[in-house]
């Protein structure tokens, strides 16, 4: 069974993430989505929370689990018996920090491969940052997000 590990923050999953996700399913068996647990980043929502979100929005995916990570993406990856790390990129910008990711990765693992997967045109200028500042100012999230996300920004913003 080919096993990928899609790792990120998801905060919040946006349908750009979805797309990554199902994508990614035509090339392995199972994805492992894994929200990572970053102190330094600051999260809208929390972990369960985002957790929550994923498992909601994409119970009908396919064969998918759903869980956290902290520590090093390597080592996460390997206990899940993976044999790849699932990436979306969206720009040219995105490829520069992925690659640095992937090549220190690949350092530290010579036995798991990063798979690039480039995000679907529609979804292009999606991330969760652009979301949540439509969010925070009323804007409409229509098409960018599905409707369970939409509602939780509505709540945090309310």
């Amino acid at each position: 069974m080919k096993v990928a590990v899609y790792p990120g923050t998801f905060d919040p999953v946006t349908n750009g993430h979805l797309d990554v996700i199902k994508r990614g399913l035509r090339l392995f068996d199972k994805v492992v989505v894994a929200v990572g647990m970053n102190p330094v980043k600051k999260s809208l929502f929390t972990l369960e929370e985002r957790l929550d979100l994923i498992r909601e929005t994409a119970k009908d995916v396919g064969s998918i689990e759903v869980t956290s990570f902290d520590g090093l993406l390597v080592d996460f990856v390997a206990e899940c018996g993976a044999c790849a790390i699932l990436r979306g990129l969206r720009a040219v910008s995105d490829f520069d920090y992925e690659l640095q990711r992937a090549l220190m990765n690949r350092k530290l693992s010579r036995d798991i491969e990063t798979v690039f997967l480039m995000t679907g045109f529609r979804w292009i200028y999606i991330s969760s940052t652009i979301v949540k500042e439509a969010a925070r100012f009323g804007g409409s999230l229509q098409g960018l997000v599905p409707e369970q996300v939409e509602e939780a920004l509505r709540k945090k913003y309310s």
